[in-house]
């Protein structure tokens, strides 16, 4: 059996269908339709997928910033 050091809990994954690269950037976006101004909602993305999140979400007008995982606000406890 063997054994890993890494918790899976912790490990942050490309949120692209089928994806299964770690993330690196996360892309916030914000739906005016439904969320207020203040609130971003993060989309998890490798670089290999960051242009096209930054692109789809750019053309729906939801895109607001991007940042590098290391640099994203975390809940406590997480």
């Amino acid at each position: 059996m063997t054994s890993s050091n890494a918790d899976p809990v912790d490990a942050l994954i490309c949120s692209r269908k089928g994806c299964s690269a770690d993330a690196v950037y996360g892309m916030l976006w914000n739906n005016p339709k439904l969320h207020t101004p203040e609130r971003r909602k993060v989309w998890l993305t490798c670089a290999e997928h960051r242009e096209y999140f930054r692109d789809y979400l750019s053309s729906r007008g939801l895109f607001k910033a991007e940042a590098p995982v290391e640099e994203l606000p975390r809940r406590a406890g997480w």
